[in-house]
């Protein structure tokens, strides 16, 4: 069968100072390693075809280019970023009528890629795929993946020669806070404002103008982030270039799953000073939008009304955060409707997890049941807990559709990448399975925390 993709282009009818025009790199020898049935019915893409997903050969009706963008990293501004590794090859209507970005990522250099070699290894491709259409089991706004195709190519990092990949990323857009942030840091302000009306038009159509591009955002991200800590995820890397306009969850670096539960966890091997830890997640989604704030601020001539309007609207957002954190975990617990004299219920479970080292995910499941207490090293400090809990008549059926029963544990994922290097794609395929259902335990052995041996301390990004 003959590849279709219905492109269908906007980005690329963008003026030129948003982007760099250019094919991907060919590699020696594309083989498709997976491949995303449900979503190309969705996409209306008729076949896989390992050339066109490996950058080889440009299907007809693509616009295939590099996007422009800047951002804070780890804090600090970087002027100048755009997709170092990544093409866009174009956008798609999905059967919803829903506009979608169909992105290579690992396709080879740009213009944009800071010396480096513009390629992944097959590591960080799986992991993506696998957490990526987790977090879409899970019904958490997330980019998909479409393919994995291998290169035939050895990719170089520290560990030496790796077996290289690229990954079909789909996304509502590629959007992101630092692509606001470079042309108001570069003052151009007739592209922030086309920018603005074209995020406006795709994302976020009935927002009035610039401010209400902001409050929509910042809505999102609440949301978001709120849904990222019901399930124990830790992004890694909240820089300003990897938060999206739409809302959805996007680049899967060093990002990882908490097994017990702590506040401070931290995997990502390059947040050595923890800015991106789990519970510090929600304060770095509202700075991100201070910075969305401030690029949009350019926009206005009246800068003194402009800033009292967007500090109104970040400033709002803590309160949208506690308010979408107690909904989740109130419902987590059992609570449909959770109000504030619940919360010290939930804190209280949370720091008796904390204390006892208690696993994230298993103790939310198995509430409810005899298992629950075997989670806790002091029972009885849990059985005085649930004593309180069950007077508040939790839902059970509540609870079984918001507490996930598997996650891509970090040292399955682990395990997998090393057995696909070795040739064995069966632990991949396992995993995928399993994760698709979250909510039943169907696979036993992917509901279990690691052991001691099997603990995953660190988590790399893979560039």
């Amino acid at each position: 069968m003959t590849l279709h993709i219905p492109f269908d282009n906007s980005y690329a009818a963008l003026p030129e100072a948003f982007y760099t025009r250019l094919d991907p790199t060919p590699v020696s020898a594309p083989a498709m390693l997976v491949w995303n049935e449900g979503l190309a019915r969705d996409l209306g893409i008729s076949a896989p075809d390992a050339e066109i997903f490996a950058g080889n050969t440009v299907p007809d009706g693509a616009a295939p280019l590099a996007q422009l963008y800047a951002g804070h990293q780890f804090g600090t501004y970087n002027p100048q970023l755009g997709d170092g590794r990544a093409i866009l090859l174009g956008e798609v209507l999905d059967t919803d009528g829903v506009r979608r970005d169909i992105q290579l990522k690992g396709s080879g250099p740009t213009p944009y890629s800071r010396m480096g070699d513009g390629r992944a290894w097959l590591g960080p491709v799986l992991r993506e795929y696998v957490v990526s259409e987790a977090m879409h089991a899970l019904g958490i706004p997330t980019t998909r993946a479409l393919a994995a195709v291998a290169t035939g190519d050895p990719v170089y990092r520290e560990q030496g020669a790796l077996p290289g990949a690229v990954l079909t990323r789909v996304a509502a857009s590629h959007l992101r806070v630092g692509t606001f942030q470079i042309f108001a840091n570069r003052g151009h302000m007739e592209e922030l404002r086309t920018l603005t009306d074209y995020a406006i038009t795709r994302h976020w159509p009935e927002a009035d103008g610039p401010m209400g591009l902001l409050a929509a955002v910042c809505a999102a991200q609440a949301e978001l982030v709120t849904a990222w800590m019901s399930v124990g995820f830790i992004h890694g890397v909240m820089n300003t270039d990897n938060c999206t306009i739409s809302g959805e969850t996007i680049d899967y670096g060093p990002c990882a799953f908490l097994d017990a539960y702590a506040e401070g966890r931290v995997f990502s091997s390059i947040d050595q000073m923890g800015r991106y830890a789990y519970g510090n997640q929600p304060r770095i989604a509202v700075w991100n939008m201070a910075q969305l704030a401030t690029a949009l601020i350019q926009l206005f001539d009246d800068k003194e009304q402009a800033v009292e309007q967007a500090t109104e609207i970040v400033h709002a957002m803590p309160g949208q955060l506690q308010a979408a954190w107690l909904r989740r975990f109130g419902a987590k617990v059992g609570l449909a409707n959770a109000t504030e004299e619940d919360q010290p219920l939930i804190e209280d479970l949370l720091a008796l997890m904390q204390a006892q080292g208690a696993d994230f995910t298993n103790t939310f499941a198995a509430l409810g049941t005899d298992s629950a207490r075997d989670q806790f090293t002091d029972r009885d400090a849990f059985d005085q807990w649930a004593t309180r809990w069950q007077a508040r008549a939790p839902d059970a059926a509540l609870m079984a559709k918001t507490n996930p029963q598997l996650i891509p544990r970090n040292h399955r994922i682990e395990a997998m990448i090393e057995a696909a290097v070795a040739g064995d794609m069966a632990p991949f395929e396992r995993l995928m399975t399993g994760l698709s259902k979250p909510y039943v335990k169907t696979d036993p052995d992917l509901h279990r925390p690691p052991t001691k041996q099997e603990i995953v301390p660190a988590t790399f990004c893979g560039t």
